[in-house]
């Protein structure tokens, strides 16, 4: 059986569970109070997850994953993606395609400036 390191080519996530399910939480705007009412738990029973004293079950688990957008490989054992790389990766596209998108109208700017210069220029000599 192949250790968890070496099925991704990144190293596990070290934080606990409930540090994960915390942080997926947090990811996800939701407040302890929403998640809780979408999965149809208590406020403490969230809270005692989070902070490891307590285990969701395997319904829960799957619930947790799904309205967190996270993986239940991630969430139990910090294997995948978390939700930090995921916003940081969408934020990464997002910087780009501005960035591609200035360049663009950069050079329609330059392509207008020298357009002008060359019409002022014909307009200095007809005159």
């Amino acid at each position: 059986m192949q250790d968890t390191a070496h099925i991704y080519s990144d190293a596990p996530d070290r934080d606990t569970m409930g540090g994960r399910l915390s942080r997926a939480r947090d990811a996800a705007g939701l407040p302890v109070a929403e998640l809780a009412r979408r999965l149809g738990v208590k406020t403490a029973t969230i809270q005692a997850w989070e902070s490891d004293r307590a285990q969701p079950r395997a319904n829960r688990l799957a619930m947790l994953a799904g309205v967190l957008n996270v993986s239940l490989s991630w969430l139990l054992h910090g294997v995948g993606v978390s939700p930090a790389d995921e916003s940081r990766s969408e934020l990464v596209n997002a910087v780009s395609a501005n960035l591609k998108r200035i360049r663009k109208l950069q050079d329609e700017t330059n392509r207008l400036i020298a357009q002008i210069e060359v019409d002022l220029s014909r307009a200095g000599n007809t005159g």
